[in-house]
């Protein structure tokens, strides 16, 4: 069981930031695109009486084919187990790239719990479905080969992002997102993160809930969809973004690329 939650045992730091809840989601550990030392510099700095892990957080398609797990890696992973040691409730819903991790549901793993999928009470009294999303993605449902290949591309563009980004880092620029772009100049894109939404705001409301948080296609919003809040964390490869609820019920999407590592 998770211990109960003590602010007085959270890290002493002056510049950490307290809400209710954070949910993050994607962070792809074992792939060369995943920023984890940026997520460790968040986590570091941010701290929740509960926080969700919504898919992805591991990425195993990756792992299977080459393995690549540096120390940053390892640290992000001990970071949330020693939160869950100071008393924050962590909940791990796996996703399509950490699939493996659903065989475990309802188990705890260094106190972390497993689910499938959660349901959310904030403050105000909104009940939220979080689930990682996956299920209603046409392309993982019918065509797994197809995003499979996707997965391949994608791997590259990131790579792409990374060289890109140690450029611009010599220059004295800020981190800005190659794939990101890229995806939001694409009309089928758009188009596929359109349907996307519009079908898990129609499952949430036939579950009858207020809102729904997700992750899985790395855009972050937070927005109203047809009477539905569709809140979508974003991801720690790309928009390196978070949700978070402070104590009044009052959800906040977190962009951490503006920010910026800290010494």
């Amino acid at each position: 069981m998770h211990t109960s939650y003590d602010p007085a045992a959270l890290d002493a730091d002056s510049e950490t930031r307290r809400y209710r809840t954070i949910w993050i989601s994607d962070v792809h550990l074992g792939t060369a695109g995943c920023k984890a030392e940026h997520l460790l510099d968040f986590l570091r700095r941010h701290d929740a009486q509960t926080l969700y892990l919504v898919g992805d957080i591991v990425d195993g398609w990756r792992l299977k084919k080459r393995w690549n797990w540096p120390q940053s890696h390892n640290d992000v992973v001990q970071k949330l187990l020693r939160k869950v040691r100071k008393g924050t409730r962590v909940i791990y819903i796996p996703g399509n790239h950490d699939e493996f991790a659903r065989l475990y549901d309802q188990n705890f793993f260094g106190g972390i719990e497993v689910r499938l999928e959660a349901e959310h009470h904030t403050a105000d009294g909104r009940r939220l479905w979080v689930t990682h999303g996956d299920q209603y993605d046409g392309v993982i449902l019918y065509a797994k080969w197809l995003a499979y290949l996707g997965d391949q591309l994608y791997t590259l563009i990131l790579m792409l992002n990374h060289w890109f980004n140690r450029a611009r880092n010599r220059l004295g620029l800020g981190y800005w997102s190659l794939s990101q772009y890229l995806k939001h100049k694409v009309k089928d894109a758009v188009a596929f993160i359109s349907a996307y939404e519009q079908v898990i705001v129609n499952e949430a409301r036939r579950r009858g809930y207020d809102g729904v948080v997700c992750g899985h296609i790395h855009k972050a919003e937070l927005r109203e969809v047809d009477g539905i809040l569709y809140c979508n964390d974003g991801d720690w490869v790309e928009s390196l973004t978070a949700l978070v609820e402070h104590d009044d019920g009052r959800l906040e999407l977190i962009d951490w690329s503006l920010e910026g590592l800290r010494a």
